[in-house]
């Protein structure tokens, strides 16, 4: 994947961590399923800006490491489904 250029390698410890918790959330049943990256996206920023400090990189670095967790989970999906 591209994108894992762009993340730092502190960072990337976030991205089974927001895996396992979008599994988490998945089997909660009041929550639908399209907000799931939503809720991925806070703690992806909070979870960033707590190895990272206060900074617009860290928020950024949580959008990279919450957009590689679920592209991620949708490549698995798809091949699993071929």
């Amino acid at each position: 994947m591209a994108i894992l250029q762009y993340i730092l390698d502190k960072m990337l410890l976030l991205i089974p961590i927001l895996n396992i918790l979008g599994m988490i959330i998945k089997e909660i049943d009041k929550i639908p399923d399209r907000y799931i990256p939503l809720l991925l996206l806070v703690f992806g920023v909070l979870g960033a800006i707590a190895l990272g400090g206060v900074s617009a990189d860290s928020v950024v670095q949580g959008i990279l490491i919450t957009g590689a967790a679920v592209y991620g989970n949708q490549i698995v999906k798809q091949f699993r489904q071929s």
